[in-house]
């Protein structure tokens, strides 16, 4: 059975077909093209899949498409507007936050939803706040760094 889910993403209306076992990840990367939400482990574990929702941070791959009707879910293709960085996405490249990619995206969501509910956060919170987002190329600490350069 297909049903049809009508959803605002990155702030624009967007209507799609999914069956009811979709996941949003699937979804986003296959029906929306959006491709910068990645696949990592399909269990939630990794955040290689972290997009928000109704200003919730969500694994993608545990949300079915279905429970998205009227929601609003921004991935990281949303982050930047006309052609600029977002000042996450910058200081993930000024601090040399990332190196293979498969964890970036999440990892830059979680970093946007950390800020937008604790503009002011210390390291133990961002420390705290990215531990669902695994990363085995760079290590953590330069990620850090990055999301407390952008603190304000």
């Amino acid at each position: 059975m297909t049903i049809s889910i009508h959803a605002s993403v990155n702030g624009e209306p967007c209507q799609f077909q999914c069956g009811t076992t979709d996941t949003l990840l699937k979804v986003l990367r296959e029906n929306l093209q959006l491709t910068g939400t990645k696949q990592g482990c399909g269990t939630g574990d990794c955040g290689a899949c972290s997009v928000i929702m109704n200003g919730e941070l969500v694994c993608a791959c545990l949300v079915l498409a279905v429970e998205c009707g009227q929601a609003d879910i921004r991935t990281v293709e949303g982050l930047s507007s006309a052609g600029q960085l977002h000042s996450l996405q910058q200081a993930f490249l000024d601090n040399a936050a990332l190196q293979c990619g498969i964890c970036t995206p999440g990892l830059l969501m979680a970093s946007k939803a950390l800020l937008d509910k604790h503009p002011q956060p210390d390291e133990t919170q961002i420390r705290y706040w990215i531990a669902g987002n695994l990363c085995r190329c760079t290590g953590y600490d330069k990620i850090v760094r990055a999301i407390m350069g952008c603190v304000s």
